[in-house]
């Protein structure tokens, strides 16, 4: 309800804020060409690319092998050149010491818990926090992200893991001979499989990502929309809170992996919860209230707190020291970290062989672990004005995984949290990530030990309180809806379908769908009939605006996509809309009807004259046939050239046949949204010239773009009767020759009323008496003559 006094009605906005005159030729394409010389395009072959991307640099020439030109490469090579001479040790230096100090303690901590997803002992989530980092800060380009564990990347290591080397693999007969068939499981032997099953994926992962960036493909992640990452990610925080809630409540399950493992897990979950540990489940439950509660107050109140509080480190800290006082593991039979060795173990060569069996997963991995870091890194590189090379980024993880691979370590990518906690206490560049790092190397040669009484429960409680950010994706979905239906569906099938499938197939086949939604949305595009603001050059749809003007007989098309194999049905089908009536069958229907004119001349009940055809006095009115099949395509082999009467077809005709009318005189495409067009497009665009022109339309063209109009010249399009003059620079040109072509023709041709009397007049004897001579009876003899012929 409008407040008092003020006015209800909506503000008129003045019509004009300016206006201009332009005065210039009506220009078609020929003619542009002809006084606008066209410059000729240069053919590089692929050599040649490369030897002018080796001589030019930011536009200028440069000399191959200058000290300037060399420097160059090496820092787009290793961009920590670029970054580190220019860096501000009085003004970084002591906020990137608090932000790593700070991120450290996260990193540790968060890369125990995500070794629990990839189904490894905790301490090799602690190297995994460790290694990525050194060839990180090399060769990176982003200054923020911190790089090591994330749980959806570490979950898809934790799926092949468990799929390669299930808990079934490793039972061996129990040695105690109570029982011959009672057998135990060797973890110790497990747990060493594993981990080279996980550190071959890691290389493998980093020699594809090494590859991708060799190759200068890093334009792969734009097929990662951001409704198909979102619900990946989502149904990923739903994996991964299924895989965690086993461990909170200490319960027992099979490892199942692949299609409905989520499912089954949660069954038997569900069937052995009575035999939880309650004292992990209270460890559990308590972390979790804690960690999101204080992670509120952080986000709550980020603008007054000046350090993130850490909660994860300070529950790490007391959970631990009261399962050490309260020895839970004896008392209670709690799950508790036991042994962490200390210090690093010497570096080992993965197992190649092992490659076979895990490319597929590899390959989604790899993408997957690249997206989340460059839309990651994106999102700080343009808060804080600088630009993160997407190419570079996947030789700096490539090059980071490869590196880790060697050292027992699961494939690395960046975790929201720990960026946004290097972000936020300060972080300026990557020297906050090698002091994380420092701290996690302090984990591990120093703090092993203090660490080994802690519960599974409260790490794996940490990974469920860090899945708040994931699980709140959800609200996105219905703003998706109101925005893009198509995103939205996108968003939830994706979901919906790694929830079910698992994470690699899921990912697949929301990629495959998304796709699909795109040749959908090209293969039934947009397209508006046009008509213009009067006196203007502006042209709008008429299905969308009041008061605009169709200029008279003409009918204007906009086509708002490519025009290829795959649409050019459904651009037939716009084409027909636009002008209200078919082509071929108008065609066709005329063919009829000049067959049925024909046949009743050679009857004598019509006569034939070069201005039209007439009824002789008292004759039956025999021609007046019904139309009984309306489609009927009989003799259609007879063209209209060997019918040399002139008919007007949108007056009444001495035949009963059912012709179209055809309002009509000109077709003109505005091409401008139509990016491209292959072969079936081209033949389809002559084929509708050729139709429209039987019936005698015209078809002319607008706003080609110049790759376009070289493509129809590639494929033959144009002839003798399709000339470039048919081809105008803007849709106006084209309106503006039609008129004049209008008022060029009026008062010079009129057969066509002539015609019109003809056909229409009740005594045509009379009208045709002057006429009625020797040149009637040459024509009738012509016509029949051929058909005698």
């Amino acid at each position: 309800m409008a407040a008092p006094g003020s006015n209800s009605e909506p503000r008129q906005l003045s019509e004009y804020s300016g206006s201009y005159v332009v005065s210039r030729p009506v220009y078609n394409e020929l003619a542009f060409q002809q006084q606008r010389e066209r410059r000729l395009q240069e053919r590089r072959t692929l050599r040649d690319s490369l030897a002018r991307s080796c001589r030019y640099r930011g536009g200028r020439q440069v000399p191959s092998c200058s000290r300037k030109r060399a420097f160059g490469v090496l820092k787009t090579l290793l961009p920590v050149l670029d970054w580190l001479p220019k860096y501000r040790v009085k003004e970084w230096l002591l906020s990137d010491i608090i932000s790593g100090v700070s991120t450290g303690l996260v990193g540790t901590l968060q890369g125990m818990a995500y070794a629990l997803l990839a189904a490894v002992p905790v301490e090799y989530g602690l190297y995994s926090a460790f290694f990525p980092i050194l060839t990180y800060f090399v060769f990176g380009t982003s200054r923020h992200i911190s790089v090591g564990p994330f749980p959806v990347v570490s979950l898809m290591v934790g799926s092949v893991v468990l799929s390669m080397a299930p808990d079934g693999h490793f039972l061996v007969p129990s040695g105690n001979g109570s029982a011959s068939n009672t057998t135990t499981l060797d973890m110790g032997t497990r747990d060493a499989a594993r981990v080279l099953i996980a550190s071959t994926l890691t290389l493998l992962v980093g020699i594809i990502q090494l590859v991708f960036g060799g190759l200068q493909i890093g334009f792969i992640v734009r097929y990662l929309a951001d409704p198909l990452v979102g619900g990946f990610t989502t149904a990923a925080a739903f994996q991964v809170l299924v895989s965690q809630l086993k461990i909170v409540l200490n319960v027992s399950t099979k490892n199942y992996n692949g299609i409905l493992s989520i499912i089954y897990t949660l069954i038997e979950i569900f069937q052995n919860i009575g035999e939880t540990n309650i004292a992990d489940f209270i460890a559990g439950l308590l972390t979790i209230i804690i960690c999101m509660a204080v992670k509120e107050l952080n986000d709550r109140f980020k603008h007054k707190i000046p350090v993130p509080i850490p909660v994860e480190v300070i529950v790490t800290i007391i959970a631990t020291a009261i399962s050490y006082g309260a020895n839970l593991e004896k008392n209670y039979n709690a799950g508790i970290v036991k042994s962490i060795p200390r210090g690093f173990l010497p570096p080992a060569l993965p197992s190649v062989g092992l490659f076979s069996d895990m490319l597929a997963a590899s390959f989604s991995i790899a993408v997957v672990a690249y997206a989340i870091a460059v839309s990651v890194g994106k999102v700080y590189a343009t808060k804080h004005d600088y630009l993160v090379d997407g190419n570079q980024e996947f030789v700096a993880f490539g090059i980071s995984n490869i590196f880790s691979g060697f050292f027992s370590c699961f494939v690395a990518t960046t975790a929201l949290s720990r960026t946004a906690v290097q972000e936020s206490t300060g972080g300026k560049t990557q020297v906050a990530g090698i002091i994380s790092a420092g701290i996690v190397m302090i984990a591990i040669v120093a703090l092993g030990k203090l660490l080994e009484p802690l519960q599974k429960s409260v790490l794996a409680a940490v990974v469920i309180a860090n899945l708040k950010g994931m699980f709140m994706q959800v609200c996105d979905v219905p703003r998706l809806w109101k925005q893009n239906k198509t995103d939205a569906v996108i968003w939830v099938f994706t979901c919906v379908m790694s929830i079910i499938l698992g994470l690699d197939l899921g990912l697949l086949a929301g990629l495959l769908f998304g796709l699909l939604t795109v040749v959908l949305r090209v293969q039934f595009p947009s397209w508006n009939g046009l008509g213009s603001i009067p006196s203007t050059d502006i042209y709008r749809s008429i299905a969308h605006y009041k008061n605009l003007e169709e200029p008279e007989g003409v009918k204007i098309l906009r086509f708002s996509s490519p025009i290829f194999y795959g649409n050019v049905d459904g651009f037939k089908k716009c084409v027909k809309s636009t002008v209200g009536f078919d082509a071929i069958r108008v065609y066709n229907k005329r063919l009829k009807a000049l067959r049925r004119i024909q046949k009743l001349i050679k009857k004598g009940q019509l006569r034939a004259t070069k201005n039209g055809i007439i009824t002789d006095v008292g004759s039956s009115n025999n021609a007046f046939e019904p139309d009984e099949d309306i489609d009927e395509p009989e003799e259609l082999d007879i063209p209209t050239k060997e019918i040399e009467i002139q008919v007007d077809w949108n007056s009444e005709l001495p035949v009963k046949v059912n012709v179209p009318k055809v309002p009509i005189h000109s077709l003109v495409l505005d091409c401008g949204a139509v990016s491209f067009l292959d072969v079936v497009g081209v033949r389809s665009l002559r084929m509708i010239v050729k139709e429209f022109q039987r019936i005698d339309v015209n078809v002319y063209f607008a706003l080609l773009q110049d790759d376009v109009l070289e493509k129809m010249e590639q494929c033959g399009f144009f002839d003798d009767n399709i000339r470039k003059d048919r081809f105008f620079l803007t849709v106006h040109d084209a309106i503006l020759y039609l008129k004049n072509q209008v008022k060029s023709r009026e008062g010079q041709d009129s057969l066509l009323e002539t015609i019109t009397l003809i056909q229409d007049c009740k005594d045509p004897l009379g009208l045709m008496e002057a006429e009625k001579n020797e040149e009637e009876l040459d024509v009738q003899d012509e016509a029949m003559r051929r058909l005698a012929s």
